[in-house]
């Protein structure tokens, strides 16, 4: 009578049924779908907002003064947009962005209307790691590719982004840790993966084992992803020196 009173909070410190569900989630593949669903949806937005972030990298780079594209206009508009969407908590970018999401999906729930905001955060996230990587490619490279005769487009494909590749690489990998992060925030209006498991089946449950079960995964792909880009970004740097 007294368990039935209590329901949850006795869950919690008695552990027992929390285990059992625990159990029962793994056997029905729960977690399972949960880890496929954020991998997807990591993957999406990492390819999306990646290619857009490259692309607006590469023309902030281009627009700065003295560089290949000078055009003050299109660096400062570029600037600002970047500026005001970066500062913001990806939480409330989430709100915030509703209107958009429900015009171009039809709705602001699910996994679907989550990657609508997620690409954009992702994009200009991206393009600023994009900008920083290419200014730290030696300007003399730049110039004796242009006293060379090299067209603007060839520079930036064979002289600019491979200088450039090993610490893009590290920084996509970094930028995945924030995805990742993103993806688990989305769970707050169904976004699906990890971090809705964890919040409607831990959390809203009263069961701590699906939460850290969600938190340990989380670090595990993170670690992958880090060794990995560790591993192939040394390999180009070995191979360019």
């Amino acid at each position: 009578m007294l368990n039935t009173l209590l329901g949850p909070t006795t869950r919690l410190v008695a552990g027992t049924a929390s285990w059992n569900d625990f159990l029962a989630y793994l056997n029905e593949g729960s977690i399972t779908s949960a880890i496929i669903e954020t991998l997807n949806i990591v993957a999406v937005t990492l390819i999306a907002g990646g290619i857009i972030g490259l692309a607006i990298g590469v023309i902030l780079w281009g627009t700065r003064k003295g560089s290949l594209f000078e055009n003050a206009l299109v660096y400062r508009v570029l600037d600002l947009i970047i500026n005001l969407i970066r500062p913001i908590p990806f939480i409330i970018f989430l709100a915030a962005a509703q209107p958009l999401t429900i015009a171009i999906i039809g709705t602001s729930i699910g996994t679907t209307a989550v990657l609508c905001p997620m690409i954009v955060v992702c994009g200009v996230a991206s393009s600023r790691l994009v900008e920083q990587n290419l200014l730290s490619v030696d300007p003399g490279m730049i110039e004796a590719a242009r006293a060379m005769g090299v067209s603007r487009w060839n520079i930036i494909t064979s002289v600019l982004i491979p200088e450039a590749l090993a610490p893009l690489i590290l920084s996509y990998a970094f930028l995945f840790i924030s995805v990742l992060d993103m993806s688990a925030m989305a769970g707050y209006i169904g976004g699906g993966g990890l971090g809705n498991f964890a919040i409607a089946y831990g959390y809203q449950k009263f069961n701590p084992y699906v939460t850290w079960c969600a938190v340990v995964i989380m670090i595990v792909l993170v670690q992958i992803v880090q060794l990995l880009a560790n591993a192939f970004a040394t390999h180009l740097l070995r191979r360019t020196h």
